[in-house]
């Protein structure tokens, strides 16, 4: 099969999405109104609730929900055939994935900008607020954990990548402090961060930087690890700055870098006219995970992730500058990560091998595909590189910066999104004072993932991947089902059609129950006691959420239509069951507005 033939029918079938289904979604299911002002205006702040242009906006999205995982689980998903993975990953983005981070964003907005754990309280019950809360929790440690432990193998594996990823770090912060101060449009200044961005690939690859010795004389039995503790460090640092500072100038540089990949993936294809060599349909090993339901668990991010609904409404939607950019940022946001899987599956199918007996000896077991993902990936885009001329071991490294870089700004984000429910949690029970503790928090916020990260016998390939990815992505979808299920009891309570919501909740959490029930079998008969109290307990949360999910939907049925309401003063207050507010006028408008420009607020040129 020609790879470019693929490339070509799934990016056409990605732009009817966007331009039909979502403006279905847009006016017909979640009702988008220009009108209204979003709490990116009326809670600014500066440093949370940024009113942000949607170029900008998008980039900060685009990569903080791309990070790693729609590279690593569509690249192992292949383990069972091409076409079965190419396929959930198209209609999932479309249909599942489109839906789901689009309607977070929007119900979001709608509820004062909280995100989606804090939202089920007023959606559903006030002890699925609780609930949520945990799940939420229990992903995000494993999200970080699992992101740092990527990041920490390939800076191992491809120490020229040492010197752009870390000097991108003061690079974005000046960029962030120049667009700020002038109020430039961020379109250049991003693009000479990209170009400094290149000329330190090519640097780092001329002086790459181990760190065994120095792992070696500090004890480390991993130079991995090493460098797990040192992203912590950093991530707990970032997630404490402001948003326009480091985090929104790195994810506009990396949304570039990010269509530079995946255009070096494409055009590399069509140059070298490259086949798919891999299987459609590949006779896995006996004893091998089945494809039911696995496939829809591995695959993760790359159709649908619960974890873009916690930036959907964690971050983004403080961001958001008007409602009706959530389409442009939400859907399409959703449709670039399908093409980032789309590029994976091309570049571990037809770029990494030349035959197929040559890429059956790379995926010849489970273990053997969830080991060599990230590794299979980067040598794929590099066998593309080589096509337009670059040099191999070059392309390598910028391979390997393209998979950090995103994982980098995932951390980034899911580090602070786990301080806000920390925050929340603490709230909900009472301590206030660790509410409001940004520091312990922070902290708090770091300690679980680093600890597992750290765990021993939980750093090399195959466990990571192999068995923590696997419990990683169904929590990961359970919670995409779960947030699904709030919108569509957003959706009904206003008597608009929730079909659209509805199939795509009903798909994940069968997957994901039955998903959880597998694992926790194979984890006691393991005698993983660190992995089979946390399947358990995750999985006891499902069903009381999927019985409060019901139970909501049953009432919303037999109710009549909601009327819109006022949100309340802020973004901390209670406001139970204050679901949705009035277009504004004038004077809302000039609150808003007021209170962007005294915050120091980005405007349309950002």
């Amino acid at each position: 099969m020609p790879a470019i033939v693929v490339v070509i029918a799934v990016m056409a079938m990605f732009a009817l999405g966007y331009r039909y289904y979502s403006r279905y979604l847009a006016d017909r299911v979640y009702g988008l109104d220009p009108a209204y002002v979003t709490p990116a205006h009326r809670f600014a702040d500066g440093v949370d609730f940024v009113p942000t242009n949607k170029h900008v906006l998008f980039g900060h999205h685009f990569t903080s929900i791309a990070g790693a995982a729609p590279i690593v689980g569509p690249a192992i998903a292949v383990f069972w055939g091409w076409g079965p993975a190419l396929a959930w990953v198209v209609l999932g983005t479309i249909f599942a994935a489109g839906v789901h981070d689009f309607g977070s964003l929007a119900v979001s907005v709608r509820h004062r900008a909280r995100n989606i754990g804090t939202l089920a309280a007023d959606v559903i019950s006030k002890r699925a607020r609780t609930l949520f809360l945990l799940i939420i929790f229990f992903l995000l440690t494993l999200v970080n954990a699992v992101f740092a432990v990527v990041i920490g193998n390939l800076l191992v594996a491809y120490p020229g990548a040492v010197i752009p990823i870390f000097v991108e770090i003061p690079l974005a912060i000046a960029i962030g402090q120049y667009i700020y101060r002038t109020r430039s449009a961020a379109l250049v200044p991003s693009i000479i961060g990209v170009i400094a961005l290149y000329f330190l690939i090519w640097v780092g690859n001329l002086y790459p930087i181990e760190i065994t010795g120095l792992a070696d004389a500090l004890g480390f039995d991993q130079p991995r690890n090493l460098w797990v503790i040192i992203l912590f460090a950093y991530t707990f640092i970032a997630s404490r700055l402001p948003v326009w500072l480091l985090l929104q100038p790195r994810d506009y540089i990396n949304s570039h870098q990010l269509f530079i990949a995946i255009a070096i993936i494409f055009a590399g294809v069509l140059v070298g006219m490259d086949r798919i060599v891999a299987p459609m349909f590949n006779d896995v090993p006996a004893g091998s995970p089945s494809i039911f339901p696995f496939l829809f668990i591995t695959v993760a991010c790359g159709a649908i992730s619960g974890f873009h609904s916690l930036v959907a409404s964690g971050t983004t939607s403080k961001q958001l500058d008007k409602e009706t950019d959530a389409r442009y940022v939400g859907y399409a946001g959703a449709i670039g990560e399908g093409s980032l899987a789309l590029g994976s599956i091309i570049a571990v199918t037809a770029g990494v091998a030349a035959t197929r007996a040559e890429w059956e000896g790379l995926y010849a077991s489970y273990a053997e595909a969830s080991g060599g993902a990230t590794r299979n990936f980067v040598n794929g885009i590099a066998s593309f590189a080589t096509n337009l001329g670059i040099e191999f071991q070059l392309a390598t490294v910028f391979a390997a910066v393209v998979v950090i870089s995103f994982a980098a700004t995932t951390m980034d984000t899911g580090v602070r999104l786990q301080r806000y429910i920390v925050q929340e949690i603490a709230e909900l029970v009472g301590w206030r004072r660790l509410s409001r503790h940004l520091t312990l928090a922070g902290l708090l916020a770091i300690a679980a993932p680093l600890t597992l990260a750290l765990l021993p016998g939980g750093g090399d390939a195959g466990y990571t991947f192999g068995v923590l990815w696997r419990l990683f992505g169904t929590t990961n979808q359970l919670t995409a089902g779960l947030a699904l299920a709030v919108i569509a009891v957003w959706v009904l309570r206003r008597r608009r059609n929730p079909v659209a919501v509805i199939v795509p909740l009903v798909f994940l959490l069968i997957m994901t129950t039955w998903a959880l029930i597998v694992q926790l079998r194979e984890f006691v008969e393991a005698d993983e006691w660190v992995l089979a109290p946390l399947d358990a307990i995750i999985f006891v949360l499902a069903l009381w959420l999927i019985v409060e999910a019901v139970l909501a939907l049953r009432r919303a049925s037999g109710q009549p239509a909601e009327a819109d309401t006022d949100p309340g003063p802020g973004p901390d207050s209670d406001g139970a069951g204050a679901i949705e507010s009035e277009p504004a006028d004038q004077s809302q408008r000039a609150v808003g507005a007021e209170s962007a420009a005294g915050a120091g607020a980005t405007d349309d040129r950002r």
